[in-house]
């Protein structure tokens, strides 16, 4: 399936840790999470065919707030702040938990999460605990294993099938793919769970 266009008019509409104030619960919703420096931000990029819609930083946890993109008037893109960051307070830590879990437990148009794995580190301690969260919640789950490209394709095909293995026993059971934000690999893949959970083949 080619990629679909309507992505690539995505555009930033609001920062907050007060969603449910500022972002109305409505239309079609899917998040993209992650342990910070782990690809997340470039990620979004390449699915959005934008060299900039997210920022990219080397310095890790730059995202500090629930970031959301107008994808079109009933679709959104929701940016999570990256979690895992050791150089940032405790406090600031907490106030990210508790927004993430209070995203996941309450947003009603939420239709699934993207959670961003870096392959050569993957299912840390962090990740398990996001997939905890979307397991207790009943959220569908679709993880990009990133960097694909750091890794031979024989050894970033092992980490694919060990998540896989990994993730067997879940109900429902997480999709999980291979993906390269510098050579482009796995954005159609990505397209089509984004296509399903939005449902943008409905337009015609």
């Amino acid at each position: 399936m080619p990629l679909n266009p309507l992505y690539h008019r995505t555009r930033f509409l609001l920062s907050t840790l007060d969603f449910a104030s500022d972002v109305p619960d409505e239309g079609r919703e899917v998040a993209f999470a992650g342990r910070s420096n782990a690809g997340k931000s470039s990620a979004l990029n390449v699915i959005t065919n934008q060299k900039s819609l997210a920022r990219t930083s080397k310095t890790p946890g730059r995202t500090q707030q629930l970031v959301f993109f107008q994808v079109d008037d009933r679709r959104r893109l929701v940016d999570l702040p990256g979690y895992g960051y050791a150089k940032v307070s405790g406090q600031v830590q907490a106030r990210w938990r508790q927004a993430l879990e209070n995203y996941l437990k309450q947003r009603q148009c939420l239709q699934g999460v993207f959670l961003i794995m870096d392959i050569r580190h993957p299912l840390t301690e962090f990740d398990q605990r996001m997939i905890e969260w979307c397991h207790y919640y009943d959220l569908p789950l679709h993880i990009l294993l990133t960097k694909a490209d750091k890794l031979k394709y024989g050894a970033a095909k092992n980490t694919l099938l060990n998540v896989r293995k990994a993730m067997q026993a879940l109900r429902p059971k997480p999709s999980v793919q291979l993906f390269s934000s510098l050579k482009r690999i796995g954005a159609e893949e990505a397209h089509e769970v984004l296509d399903r959970w939005l449902a943008t083949r409905e337009r015609g």
